[in-house]
């Protein structure tokens, strides 16, 4: 299950709004971009599609933008270019300008705290919410879902991964760091059963009260991995690439994560239109390799969807 479910980032949500801002869109008075306008998102290119900006619904397409909620930061997926600044950065924002091409309109995101999006798109103040939303299926009564990725737990090793850690399996009967009071830390608890199954010792579940203590744990040696969700353990990774200091674990029998389940885009229900239409828009960046170039960029190419789906929970 994805701990967006359980916890929020400590750091509160900016109260701004932050307007996408498409390079190739003219002046910020153009509604959307012209039937022309390319726009370019993690290196690729990506034109509007006319059937699927014609299928719109037609307040979006006479406003030209698409109103999104977001709760900013939870990194890789929002985060702010510069602390203090408004401006947006992430895995989210830049599948929203992606889509926004495809689609012929501006995504536009404002910072809402995460326990009010869904009521927010309820109250009609948004037309859709990019978030990292587990799609389950008490949600799904009230918001309709476009599924674009599988995210669970995964491993973060050090440089080269010395230990030659591949699976959760191979943590039995060793020292592993984790944040206290997570779904990570109920993950590795339940795996000592499987250990002890497989006649291995137990893990020897090292607590941190901040992901931060975690991964010094890691970095000085008194550990041997890290648990933490396979999207911040790819961020972390790709990020440490420069100093070579942590290393991605991608088990192939989990390549979302262990425990992984959909995230979703989630719609106001009133819109069907829309949620058609993202659905289709999505379907055409996995099938032209764009969606895996925008996840590669923050270090998670793994939980992309090959597939876009709708309402896809699996509780």
């Amino acid at each position: 299950m994805n701990a967006r479910l359980t916890r929020r980032m400590a750091a509160a949500a900016a109260t701004a709004t932050v307007l996408a801002t498409l390079s190739a869109c003219g002046d910020g008075n153009d509604p959307a971009p012209s039937a022309a306008a390319k726009v370019s998102v993690a290196g690729v290119e990506i034109a509007k599609d006319q059937a699927l900006h014609d299928a719109l619904p037609d307040a979006i397409k006479e406003s030209g933008t698409v109103k999104v909620a977001t709760d900013v930061p939870y990194p890789p997926f929002e985060m702010f270019v510069k602390e203090g600044s408004s401006e947006l950065t992430g895995l989210d924002f830049d599948l929203g300008q992606a889509l926004g091409a495809k689609l012929g309109v501006r995504f536009t995101f404002t910072a809402q705290k995460f326990d009010g999006i869904v009521p927010a798109i309820q109250a009609g103040k948004f037309d859709a919410a990019m978030s990292a939303i587990t799609d389950n299926k008490e949600r799904q009564q009230v918001v309709d879902f476009v599924d674009y990725s599988q995210s669970g737990s995964g491993i973060l090793v050090a440089d080269g991964n010395p230990d030659r850690v591949g699976t959760l399996d191979d943590l039995c009967g060793r020292k592993v760091a984790v944040q206290a009071a997570t779904n990570q830390l109920d993950l590795l608890k339940s795996q000592q059963a499987v250990c002890k199954k497989a006649g291995k010792d137990r893990i020897d579940i090292q607590s941190f009260p901040k992901d931060s203590d975690a991964q010094l744990a890691l970095r000085s040696g008194k550990v041997v991995a890290q648990v933490l969700t396979k999207p911040a353990a790819g961020w972390t990774a790709k990020k440490a690439d420069a100093g070579k200091t942590f290393d991605l674990v991608d088990d192939p029998k989990a390549p979302g994560g262990y425990n992984a389940s959909p995230n979703g885009i989630a719609v106001s229900k009133r819109l069907p239109e829309l949620t058609d239409a993202i659905h289709k828009a999505l379907q055409a960046l996995i099938d032209d390799g764009t969606l895996t170039k925008i996840y590669d960029k923050y270090g998670v190419a793994s939980i992309a969807v090959k597939e876009a789906t709708k309402n896809a929970a699996v509780d």
